[in-house]
């Protein structure tokens, strides 16, 4: 007599458990809206705070508005680890440290609003044409933090009236002006100043404006002169120096960066006004401002062509 039972087959399992992870490489063709502008910045970004590491894989998660300030969320996964970026302004953390994206999310909007309110100043994070100008203005205030006698408050002046130097030799590269126009010397940065703006914020609707930011310049200039030589100074003059010549740099850069943008109001192929403003350190000589469109393929990249 036969002892075996008779065992009915098992059903095949439809459910199939996927038990490895997709090469960060593979990553991308799985991507159903791709950005390869906003992801490059992202990518130089993340390279820039983490040399040692190689970025593979780039990808926006999601867009969460908060207060009326927009985040952007970011999964980049490079040869090393994988981290989130958040925009607004740009920070990284560690998915090994930070494996919620809601925690992570609040944790970065407290850390921003927490540096916002210690610090003015432009944010010099990403590459930019204004490094030099950056580093000169964070030069002046880590000197400004630990001034005691008023001749380390007259060098906080110093230091200042070089940042804004270097601003005008930053804001010349990158300002068409015309051939037959009279030129002030080098380092006479009131003239400049009102030659720079009557270019970049030209037009009868813009008088106002033009105005208050010639105004603001001058009385920085003058302010941070005045400091140079003052042998009274002290940390209030000092404060409202650098507080003064952060504004100035601001406001230049805001002004020069809406001149290019406002070049290209739509987008020449699909007609959306959603055209984004992007920095290539790479594009000769020393990196320039080229734009794309956030809804089709098109950009004005000089490396790129769109058919």
């Amino acid at each position: 007599m036969d002892n075996k039972q008779n065992v009915e087959p098992e059903e095949p399992n439809e459910c199939v458990v996927h038990d490895h992870p997709v090469p960060p490489e593979e990553l991308g063709r799985y991507s159903v809206e791709m950005d390869p502008h906003s992801e490059q910045d992202i990518a130089g970004y993340l390279e820039g705070q983490a040399p040692d590491e190689t970025v593979q894989h780039v990808e926006r998660i999601k867009k969460e508005i908060v207060l009326s300030d927009v985040y952007e969320i970011w999964d980049v996964t490079t040869d090393k680890d994988r981290w989130w970026v958040i925009t607004n302004p740009t920070n990284l953390y560690s998915q090994r440290y930070f494996p919620s994206l809601d925690y992570t999310l609040s944790f970065h909007i407290g850390l921003m609003m927490r540096v916002r309110s210690r610090s003015d100043g432009v944010d010099a994070k990403n590459p930019s044409p204004f490094d030099e100008v950056f580093r000169r203005s964070d030069q002046a205030q880590d000197r400004h933090d630990i001034a005691v006698e008023a001749e380390d408050f007259q060098a906080v002046g110093m230091l200042l009236r070089e940042g804004l130097i270097s601003l005008l030799v930053a804001l010349r590269r990158r300002s068409e002006l015309p051939t037959d126009i009279e030129r002030p010397q080098d380092a006479n940065f009131i003239a400049w100043s009102e030659l720079l703006m009557n270019q970049l914020c030209e037009g009868g609707s813009n008088k106002d404006l033009r105005q208050h930011l010639k105004n603001t310049a001058k009385e920085a200039w003058q302010l941070v002169n005045w400091l140079t030589h003052a042998r009274n100074a002290n940390r209030t003059a000092s404060s409202i120096a650098v507080q003064s010549c952060q504004t100035v740099i601001g406001n230049f850069i805001q002004i020069l960066e809406s001149r290019h943008a406002d070049k290209t109001e739509q987008c020449p192929v699909c007609k959306s006004r959603d055209v984004r403003t992007h920095f290539d350190i790479a594009i000769p000589p020393d990196g320039e401002y080229y734009s794309s469109c956030g809804v089709c393929d098109w950009t004005d990249h000089p490396g790129e062509v769109v058919e």
